[in-house]
């Protein structure tokens, strides 16, 4: 593995949907940065609390189990993982205000490829 992508912070990908977790990783991946997923809010915080510190999550709002409302209100409240960067991605029409509700920029279902590529160059880095 190239050291720059070795360095690079993952984007912890948290949604449960299986084929968007896949497409987001696939492209994500393809643009040089580690992807880890979760399929819903209590993996996630699994992840975390074992000692991943991703460059940024990207949180689906509505699943089964912790959704994420209730996800980041749990990462919110742990200073230890209150820092990183949350971008919502989300089909709700009221993504937009939950996201700001909730301290998260936020990217609507479909998603824009070039706009998620371009928040996760912004959190992560750019690739080498």
């Amino acid at each position: 593995m190239d050291i720059a992508v070795a360095d690079r912070r993952p984007v912890l990908v948290v949604d449960d949907d299986a084929a968007i977790r896949e497409v987001v990783q696939i492209i994500v991946e393809a643009e040089g940065y580690p992807v880890v997923t979760a399929a819903e809010g209590a993996e996630a915080l699994r992840h975390l609390r074992s000692g991943l510190r991703p460059g940024m999550i990207l949180l689906d709002l509505r699943m089964p189990g912790m959704d994420g409302r209730a996800f980041r209100e749990v990462q919110s409240a742990e200073p230890e993982l209150a820092e990183i960067p949350v971008v919502i991605l989300s089909g709700d029409s009221d993504a937009s205000r939950v996201a700001g509700s909730l301290g998260a920029e936020w990217l609507l279902k479909p998603v824009d490829l070039d706009r998620l590529l371009s928040v996760v160059k912004r959190h992560c880095g750019s690739p080498a």
